[in-house]
């Protein structure tokens, strides 16, 4: 199967509106591709537009955009609708594997043959998906980090029957529209930068829930020390600087055998009951009285001025 080159791809569909749907169409019109999002509840449509409106000024300050505000784009709640004309769909539906399956079983009989369907699932493999299509191949995953629109990561991984070619397709398409994105060896659930994170929350909440810190001192541990270092490069390249000229062999041979006993003491926590009350509590305390909103707004700020700096 031969599929459209991702330079002439023009009209974007969006299945799934929510958080991620949204952000992917406001990155999608920033970059002047047309765009139709999907949602089966009406409902949806006024949100989406929120959502977008509320992002277009992050874009316009990364320079993404110089538009005041967003070209037209559609609305449907008809799924064949909003994939029949469509050059490139990046499905963003429910976390679940049977309402995805159900999507694609549906959109397969509307879209044009040369079209790539890109999943946004944060950890559903997507082999487990792909059973029974009639065009597998042109069907992978696509996963971004939240907010996409600001966040230049995306993962790419294919299922078992996955054309290869697919794989190259999207990393031309998504550095198209500014992502960074990486494509994985292997399947594997989480894919890899949630597996990343959920490491580190597991011995954060160990942290919380064995006394040695409260939520806030743990988030700011990381957002103070080793994250603003992780903003600039990954922990391989920081280990090796913190080598010194020796680089990650004077690493692994004088903090190697300490790491492993750090490994061997990292905490198994379990969620539930008390534990997650002093999540809960601790995050409100964190807070301090501040919106989701307020929180947002502050996280965005924050990620567009460090990009911004990462570009300079």
């Amino acid at each position: 199967m031969s599929f459209i080159a991702p330079s002439a791809v023009r009209h974007v569909a969006i299945v799934g509106s929510g958080t991620i749907g949204a952000s992917w169409a406001a990155l999608f019109l920033a970059h002047g591709l047309d765009a139709t999002v999907y949602d089966p509840q009406p409902s949806a449509e006024a949100a989406t537009r929120d959502l977008i409106v509320r992002a277009w000024q992050g874009l316009i300050d990364l320079g993404v955009t110089d538009q005041k505000e967003p070209k037209p784009w559609g609305f449907t709640t008809d799924l064949a609708e909003a994939v029949r004309t469509a050059d490139f769909v990046q499905e963003s539906g429910p976390e679940r594997a049977d309402v995805k399956r159900r999507l694609y079983a549906e959109m397969e009989a509307s879209l044009k043959p040369d079209v790539i369907v890109a999943s946004s699932t944060s950890g559903l493999v997507m082999s487990a998906l792909q059973e029974g299509l009639t065009h597998p191949e042109r069907f992978a995953v696509g996963h971004p980090f939240n907010p996409p629109h600001l966040v230049p990561l995306v993962e790419i991984v294919g299922g078992k029957l996955t054309s290869p070619e697919v794989l190259v397709w999207l990393d031309g398409f998504y550095r198209r529209t500014g992502k960074a994105p990486i494509r994985l060896n292997k399947e594997v659930p989480g894919h890899l930068a949630n597996r990343l994170q959920a490491a580190l929350w597991r011995e954060a909440v160990h942290a919380v829930a064995s006394g040695l810190a409260s939520v806030e001192d743990v988030d700011t541990a990381i957002a103070e020390g080793p994250g603003l270092r992780w903003a600039i490069m990954g922990p391989h390249m920081i280990f090796n600087l913190a080598g010194g000229d020796g680089g990650i062999k004077h690493f692994i041979d004088h903090i190697g055998p300490a790491m492993e006993d750090w490994w061997r003491d990292l905490g198994t926590p379990q969620l539930g009951g008390a534990v997650d009350a002093a999540l809960i509590d601790g995050v409100a305390q964190e807070a301090a009285g501040r919106s989701r909103a307020d929180l947002v707004r502050q996280r965005d700020a924050a990620l567009i001025a460090l990009i911004k700096q990462k570009k300079n």
